[in-house]
């Protein structure tokens, strides 16, 4: 359908000229921040898809990134394909989607579904700590609640990845610690994994081990005292040895709910269909 300028002016808004100023861009003080470095505003590309599709076409984003366009496509009730090659960018459009709609609907393809595919990608470290994390939900190590899906290489300190909670006491959480092995496993591992969650005063430890843990490696998590929550006093294994095979299974840690990276800075949410406004300033 066509509208003319005249019609525009005539409904209370002026058209949208060819440059656009108005949108203000993302900043280091910009709520919808993700620290992902070619971030957009979502204002800008519901602009553009506003602009050049109706409801229920489809949009393609093939370089799809920390999935702004995703989202807006959602938000504007189009469908959607989002393509990218690294799983921490996937991890991020996946969260960033559950923290805007109640059990969002999509598939992923090109996962691991085996274990035959799991060793394979486990070839590339990152790309398989990406995508174990990505499978429990937790965050990359090197992001924080401001910027939740930054990936950090190099030294760890023992973190791969982390997750948060709340105990029930006001306004306090607590922190549950990651850790991804795609290598040899040993008690060592489990004995380090100890010492990094008491130092950085976690309430529980996760192990995720592509090979399959030792009986001692199982003994010496037994033997760690558990996590017991301070209000409900639910107790919960404080070291945790998950194998890559038990995720594939559909096995999840056993943790407290967990809390969304994204609810402190809540990026948009789904308009009515009978809300939508005709594209105008």
């Amino acid at each position: 359908m066509l509208v003319c300028i005249d019609e525009l002016e005539a409904k209370g808004g002026a058209a949208v000229h060819e440059i656009w100023d108005d949108i203000p861009s993302i900043n280091s003080q910009a709520k919808e921040r993700l620290g992902y470095p070619t971030q957009k505003p979502i204002a800008l590309l519901e602009r553009i898809i506003k602009s050049c599709s109706s409801e229920d076409d489809w949009i393609l984003d093939p370089f799809c990134g920390c999935g702004t366009a995703i989202v807006a496509a959602e938000k504007l009730h189009r469908h959607w394909i989002g393509i990218d090659i690294t799983w921490l960018a996937l991890n991020l459009v996946e969260r960033r989607l559950e923290a805007i709609i109640p059990k969002p609907k999509y598939v992923i393809n090109g996962e691991p579904k085996d274990m035959g595919a799991a060793i394979a990608l486990s070839k590339n470290r990152y790309q398989f700590q990406w995508w174990v994390l990505r499978v429990i939900g937790a965050q990359p190590v090197g992001s924080t609640p401001a910027k939740p899906r930054e990936g950090k290489k190099g030294a760890d300190e023992g973190i791969d990845g982390w997750l948060r909670f709340a105990d029930g006491i006001e306004g306090h959480v607590e922190k549950i610690i990651v850790q991804v092995k795609s290598g040899h496993v040993g008690v060592k591992d489990i004995r380090e994994l100890r010492d990094v969650v008491s130092r950085q005063k976690a309430a529980i430890g996760l192990f995720l081990t592509l090979e399959l843990p030792t009986t001692e490696m199982i003994r010496e998590a037994k033997a760690t005292e558990p996590y017991v929550l301070p209000v409900w006093k639910h107790e919960y294994p404080k070291i945790q040895i998950l194998t890559i095979e038990d995720l594939l299974k559909g096995k999840k840690p056993e943790i407290p709910p967990t809390i969304s990276a994204f609810q402190e800075a809540p990026l948009t949410q789904r308009v009515a269909k009978n809300q939508q406004q005709t594209l105008m300033t």
